[in-house]
């Protein structure tokens, strides 16, 4: 079995806490209405459209057109994204600078709107760590396409073997180990934890 070398990272949901729910909780007085509208209009895979690159004018634009009478709500996605990116994951980014101490590479791999990763970056100091950033909206792919994997493997350079990729979505997780990669599903950072100290110590 190989060494260990890389960690690599998600960012939303491991990192990050982003969730729309932050802005649409404050417009909607009923819950049902807002989870209503996150579940048929502005849904999850639109917003991954974005993610693989798509212009938020133009996926805004494509939904307004659609749903007219929720058009300043839609609007409200683009308007107040900063506001749905509400704060780093304290447990999960001391654990990325303890692994950076111990001398572990450290790469991020994350579907992300190439217009909105910017914030992240300005905001959150522990980006600075990162030795490379491979970002789905610049890719025009997004995860769990297998081509988004080895566009980070073969830009940096990387041993899929020698890597472990840690994302809170099972689909992604699953595509990294059918490249090579070892897998953790990020459920709870005590769960992370132990299965990377399982890992690291073999």
């Amino acid at each position: 079995m190989k060494q260990i070398k890389n960690i690599v990272f998600d960012f939303g949901g491991v990192l990050l806490d982003w969730n729309p729910r932050y802005v649409y909780s404050t417009v909607f007085e009923d819950e049902k209405e807002m989870e209503h509208f996150l579940a048929n209009i502005c849904t999850n895979e639109w917003n991954a459209e974005q993610d693989r690159g798509r212009p938020f004018a133009e996926g805004i634009k494509l939904l307004q057109s659609q749903y007219p009478e929720h058009k300043e709500t839609i609007q409200l996605y683009s308007d107040r994204w900063e506001d749905m990116l509400k704060s780093e994951l304290p447990e999960s980014v001391e654990l990325l600078r303890e692994l950076k101490e111990q001398g572990y590479s450290i790469w991020g791999l994350t579907n992300w709107s190439a217009e909105t990763i910017p914030v992240a970056y300005r905001r959150y100091d522990f980006f600075k760590l990162f030795d490379g950033i491979v970002v789905s909206g610049d890719e025009k792919l997004i995860k769990p396409d297998k081509r988004l994997y080895k566009v980070l493997l073969d830009r940096y350079k990387l041993d899929a073997g020698e890597s472990v990729f840690i994302d809170d979505n099972l689909a992604n997780i699953q595509a990294a180990q059918e490249l090579g990669f070892k897998g953790i599903l990020f459920d709870n950072i005590v769960n992370v934890r132990k299965q990377l100290s399982d890992l690291l110590i073999h």
